[in-house]
């Protein structure tokens, strides 16, 4: 349900309606994309709309026995991975960590089109730098990470849609 602006309505009365509408589909927003919401900013002055969700908390998986274990059978034991790759080697050092999206969108290594990656593996990383952005509905957001380390693997690759909880990079934290 939205409004319609008349002639007749003074300035004051232009903004507050202007203010509802931006509110309006800041609603709608926050309702059809997953993930707790940490704040909005609405601004009159050019209409800008700034929607903050907050970071997505890690599941951790529940170990399940496969299925001929469950039904009394003998289960070979598993060999594992002949040689484990860096993946591997980040979730093996204990700490180590994921960043995901924050949100559906699609994933930039950069901050615009021929600019250098914001990190690459390898790259010493601050808590709270920027790795990558994610856009969505021509919002751009930036990814930062949590924690000070050194970027293990970048998983998304650049322009790649991406699903809210999906990693995007390994960190292998800063020994404390």
């Amino acid at each position: 349900m939205s409004e319609r602006i008349t002639e007749r309505q003074s300035p004051a009365e232009d903004a507050h309606a202007t203010i509802r509408l931006l509110r309006e589909e800041a609603g709608n927003l926050v309702k059809t994309i997953p993930g707790p919401v940490a704040g909005i900013s609405l601004r009159l002055g050019e209409c800008s709309l700034e929607v903050t969700w907050a970071p997505p908390q890690p599941s951790v998986p529940v170990p399940r026995p496969p299925a001929e274990a469950q039904a009394g059978r003998a289960v070979p034991p598993d060999p594992g991975p002949a040689e484990p790759g860096p993946s591997a080697a980040a979730w093996e050092h204990p700490a180590s960590y994921a960043v995901t999206a924050p949100l559906v969108g699609t994933f930039y290594v950069a901050p615009e089109p021929g600019a250098p990656p914001f990190v690459q593996p390898g790259d010493r990383v601050d808590a709270g730098q920027t790795i990558g952005i994610v856009e969505a509905m021509k919002l751009m957001n930036p990814v930062t990470a949590e924690r000070a380390g050194e970027v293990v693997e970048v998983i998304a690759g650049n322009g790649e849609p991406v699903e809210y909880g999906q990693v995007l990079v390994r960190i292998r934290t800063d020994a404390a």
